[in-house]
């Protein structure tokens, strides 16, 4: 079998019925079941049948996501049996999901955790006064030094996510957003989408949040993990208790090295890349940073046998 990694997906991948014929699967199922005592609402109800707008609420969508994606990991272990990946790593909240199954944090820790962080960083900053957006067709250290440009004393924008050759997502104030925007319109991008968030991720505006964070893990077991988990803000692996719990903290402040991570996993010998969760957005993204990886994605039982046919080709 191939050398694989397992990523695991952010917010913004959810939808209302995810996941509805995957829970016909007992592991999945027993999950979703875990998750509603842990947090002390039906999470599944609301992952069936919605509504949306109940969904979208960022402390119901982060222990939805990773609730979906510690599932179905749990599924393709079973499938699995000994072949296990050599490492795994998350999309921002996908961090958390990618410690449980590395066995840092356990599941009832984590789906806590991140209810928390969601409650935390929607707090941090009132809603209205953040944005995000994504910036297309770009060098990196032409966004970064044009965030720099147009960033004014209280009123800064930041480079936060990484996510491709090409594609980076910006974050900060709502007037500096919208003036970097303009500059790299003016200057070249491709496109500039405004990201439908309440929430500017990743940025020094979410200080108040990581402060909120760091108390809440001082009071979580972290382990050593049974497995490198390559950090959003080194693009390297980590495994130790205390190097885990900074790169959390960091992590809201700081930004998602995506493509630095796939390139790493890329030259450490990985072959494969399977993103476990809802959607397929990281496949997208790992598709446009190494074409030469494998990619898959498991939502399903049927993902499970094309994903495990893959790596055995």
């Amino acid at each position: 079998m191939k050398s694989f990694a397992v990523v695991f997906p952010g917010q913004g991948s959810q939808s209302v019925g995810m996941f509805e014929s995957f829970m016909a699967n007992d592991i999945v199922a027993k999950t979703f079941e875990e998750a509603n005592d842990a947090l002390g609402y039906d999470l599944k109800k609301i992952v069936l049948t919605g509504p949306e707008s109940e969904l979208n609420k960022t402390e119901i969508t982060q222990p939805a996501i990773l609730t979906a994606s510690v599932a179905a990991y749990r599924a393709l272990g079973k499938a699995l049996g000994d072949n296990l990946p050599v490492a795994c790593a998350g999309h921002s909240l996908g961090e958390y999901s990618a410690l449980v199954a590395a066995n840092a944090i356990s599941f009832y820790d984590a789906v806590r955790l991140v209810r928390l962080r969601g409650q935390a960083m929607q707090e941090a900053v009132p809603a209205g006064v953040g944005a995000m957006m994504a910036i297309l067709g770009l060098d990196d250290d032409v966004i970064v030094n044009g965030c720099a440009a147009v960033s004014k004393e209280g009123e800064a924008v930041w480079a936060a996510n990484f996510n491709t050759p090409g594609q980076v997502v910006i974050s900060g104030a709502k007037e500096a957003v919208a003036r970097a925007g303009e500059y790299f319109a003016q200057n070249g991008a491709r496109r500039c989408v405004a990201l439908p968030v309440s929430v500017p991720s990743h940025c020094p505006m979410m200080q108040g949040a990581a402060d909120k964070l760091a108390a809440a893990l001082a009071d979580i077991n972290i382990a050593p993990a049974s497995m490198p988990v390559y950090a959003n803000v080194l693009a390297a692996p980590v495994t130790e208790p205390a190097a885990i719990i900074d790169c959390l903290v960091k992590q809201l402040i700081g930004s998602v090295r995506w493509v630095e991570t796939v390139q790493n996993m890329k030259a450490n010998g990985i072959e494969a890349v399977i993103e476990v969760g809802p959607n397929k957005v990281l496949c997208g993204l790992n598709r446009k940073i190494d074409k030469t990886l494998i990619t898959g994605n498991i939502a399903s039982d049927e993902d499970i046998a094309k994903v495990l046919q893959s790596l055995e080709a």
